[in-house]
């Protein structure tokens, strides 16, 4: 690698070696990190939730660190500086939607859960059809958004190192897939959790340094900044909404869906609900997602800086044209600032960020699969001592192989779509029934499954005939077009689909469930009585 960096030097706009450096440097010390992590990973609660030892700010900061995704730095910024108003509405969906998890669902999924949502679903439900169910939507959910990541590993890279080859982005996705299986492998969620940390500190301090010099620049005014970004686009609409969204009616309708999917999807990604099983306490679930809010808030006013500064300074042509494209305005941005040197800084912390995801991703789905459908279904509740944390490991390495293969299919696409995707069916197949199981007495199994299956088939249908696959020119397939579906995001169809599913199965079930159970859950979500007791044993 250090070789292809130093052949491809001249096509870089920094130093590919100092890059590779700069990242190597990172990369060992969370490693340590994650060795010194892994010596206490002896039960499935110190795998899967890290012993429960985390406090409030710690998991808020590594929720931030799992949630200020590739899509959120390099995805973000880019939307910004090429498309402006519209961009930054990526940046309000996003983080609005913690409203949704702080008020619907942190606090009754501590008190009601394990290690996995489906524990939730199967406390009043029964347990083999809910957890196959939930387990298979995690696993669809968790490759979407891993589809993101390795979108962005490759699309960084292809900038850092000026490699625009595929095959030369291939083998950094699958360098980045093995560093992955790695930390997931030796530091299980309490090594995830200290890289999350590190790397939300890192990231939202590079970008508020990177932020201040911005606005040095303008003379520390937001007018100024925007009216250089107009002067060098040559565009006065890049400060007002219908750039992207606003040309038709069908693309209107496409940013309704789009908004729809970020503010319900938060609060049922995976990822997102298993690290609230990581703190003691509901009290300190509800503390780590009040944390949470403030950092996103805060690394999200300065996206719009950032995006803004990369349209300014760089303009919207030459971010399109690097390699990368819209991925690049962040890192090119941190160039024209501070040259290679940043730029390796920022690449570093942009590298950490998709390694940090992606392992929260893959750990998230590895627990999905041991705990849900190894150990309560296939062995009923009983597996052998150990036998649950082993299968969890020989899935992270499955997991991690699929996510490598996808994200060279995905390489080029634009990571904060692909995760917006990965909200949609997150919201279509897992919220409305986390919603109705928490807070409807008479919802059934039968309704479940249908909400689950319905919402996921549905988004997933939707997907595949929409323009993102095929028929547009940003399309992951091209040359051909089969898409019957004009909307690039399915949520405003799949969705509302789900909840009338859910719904509907539960007004057909003849078969209604215990009401001791649902008030049993119903107290203990809503007072934690009795979460404690059950939540390890």
């Amino acid at each position: 690698m250090l070789r292809l960096a130093a052949d491809t030097a001249s096509s870089s706009p920094g130093d590919p070696i100092l890059n590779i450096a700069i990242f190597g440097a990172f990369v060992a010390v969370t490693m340590i990190i994650v060795f010194r992590a892994s010596r206490n990973n002896k039960t499935a609660a110190d795998y899967y939730a890290a012993g429960r030892s985390f406090t409030g700010g710690q998991n808020g900061s590594a929720i931030a660190g799992d949630y200020l995704s590739a899509a959120s730095f390099l995805g973000i910024v880019g939307a910004i500086a090429i498309n402006g108003y519209d961009g930054f509405l990526y940046s309000i969906g996003f983080l609005v939607a913690w409203v949704v998890a702080l008020l619907l669902v942190a606090e009754l999924l501590r008190n009601t859960g394990k290690f996995t949502m489906a524990d939730v679903l199967a406390f009043r439900l029964k347990q083999r059809p809910v957890r196959i169910a939930a387990a298979i939507s995690t696993l669809v959910v968790c490759f979407f958004y891993l589809l993101a990541q390795m979108a962005g590993a490759g699309g960084l890279v292809a900038l850092l190192l000026g490699i625009d080859e595929r095959v030369g982005q291939s083998v950094v996705i699958a360098v980045v897939g093995a560093l992955m299986i790695l930390y997931v492998l030796v530091g299980g969620m309490k090594g995830t959790t200290w890289v999350q940390i590190i790397k939300a500190v890192l990231l939202i301090a590079g970008a508020g340094i990177m932020t201040i010099w911005v606005l040095a620049i303008n003379g520390f005014n937001l007018s100024t900044l925007l009216d250089s970004a107009v002067e060098t686009s040559g565009n006065p609409a890049v400060l007002a909404p219908g750039l992207q969204y606003g040309i038709s009616d069908i693309s209107r309708l496409d940013f309704l869906s789009l908004g729809l999917a970020l503010v319900l999807g938060t609060a049922a990604l995976p990822h997102v609900l298993m690290r609230f099983y990581t703190v003691p306490t509901a009290k300190e679930a509800r503390k780590s997602v009040v944390w949470a809010i403030w950092l996103i808030g805060i690394f999200y006013l300065f996206t719009l800086v950032l995006g803004y500064g990369a349209a300014a300074l760089i303009g919207a042509e030459r971010i399109a044209a690097a390699p990368g494209g819209a991925n690049s305005a962040a890192p090119l941005l941190a160039f024209e600032l501070g040259g290679s040197v940043l730029l390796g800084i920022i690449s570093a912390i942009a590298f950490a960020t998709i390694l940090a995801v992606v392992a929260g991703l893959t750990i998230t789905a590895a627990a999905s699969f041991s705990h849900d459908i190894y150990a309560s279904v296939i062995k009923k509740g009983n597996p052998p001592a150990g036998a649950e944390v082993k299968v969890a490991r020989r899935t992270v390495i499955v997991i991690g192989i699929v996510a490598i293969i996808g994200g060279i299919g995905a390489n080029g696409q634009n990571v904060a779509f692909l995760v917006a995707l990965a909200f949609a069916v997150a919201a279509s197949a897992n919220l409305p029934t986390i919603i109705y199981s928490l807070f409807w007495r008479r919802f059934t199994t039968k309704g479940a499954l249908f909400s689950m299956y319905g919402g996921l088939g549905s988004a997933i249908i939707l997907i595949s005939l929409s323009p993102v696959v095929s028929g547009g020119p940003t399309s992951m397939i091209q040359g051909v077009d089969f898409s019957i579906f004009p909307l690039s995001n399915p949520g405003i169809v799949s969705i509302p689909l789900a909840f009338f599913l859910g719904w509907l199965g539960t007004m057909l079930d003849k078969n209604k469930e215990s009401l001791d159970k649902q008030a049993e859950m119903e107290v203990r979500s809503l007072t934690g009585v009795g979460a404690e007791k059950s939540v390890d044993h």
